[in-house]
Parts: structure tokens; C-alpha cells; sequence
């Protein structure tokens, strides 16, 4: 990020929102707390508040049925283990007992 910041930059912040990760909970308004030092980020919240949040939300529809739109969606992995596949780990097909799933 050299040269496109004169501060802190977060990049990536997992797991994401799209998965239902603590940003899917934000709202207009809400105070966020950065801790780059203890690498942090906290939604200044009362638990009661987040859990009626976690509560009423729901997961985006998908945007494909098959092929790799699919594969992506289901077995794509968070920001901090790569964005890779989940499916190209070596005991992949142990852990999930068998091969990948065809679409």
C-alpha cells in the first residue's frame, strides 16, 4: 500500500459481511473502535443490541445455480487464509470425505 495512505489502511476485515461477519451489522450512526496496534476492530454496540442484529439478519441470495459462479461462492475461503479454494488444500478431500462437489 505504499504510497496510497498517510495513515492506517484496513484492507480486509474477516470474516465478511457477506457471510454474516460483525460488518453485515452495521448501521448508519454506529461508532467503530481500531486498535491497529492490538489489530481490532469493534462495533461499539451493547451485546443485547448485536445479538437482536445477529438475530433479524439474513444471508444474500446467491447470484449463481452452477458452474464456477457456484463453486466460488460455496468454497472460496476469507481474506486472511487467501482467497483460495477450500478445495485445493491438501487434506481437503479427507476432511470432506471425498471429492469436491460437481456443478
Amino acid at each position: 500500500m505504499s504510497g496510497t495512505s498517510y495513515g492506517a489502511c484496513v484492507l480486509h476485515v474477516t470474516p465478511e459481511s457477506h457471510v454474516g461477519g460483525p460488518l453485515a451489522l452495521v448501521r448508519d450512526g454506529d461508532q467503530i473502535s481500531l486498535d491497529v496496534e492490538a489489530r481490532r476492530l469493534d462495533l461499539l454496540i451493547s451485546e443485547a443490541e448485536m445479538a437482536k442484529r445477529k438475530a433479524a439478519w439474513k444471508a444474500p441470495a446467491p447470484k449463481f445455480t452452477r458452474g464456477y459462479g457456484v463453486l466460488y461462492l460455496k468454497h472460496i475461503q476469507q481474506a486472511d487464509k487467501g482467497c483460495d479454494f477450500d478445495f485445493l488444500e491438501p487434506d481437503h478431500v479427507a476432511r470432506a470425505g471425498g471429492e469436491p462437489e460437481i456443478h
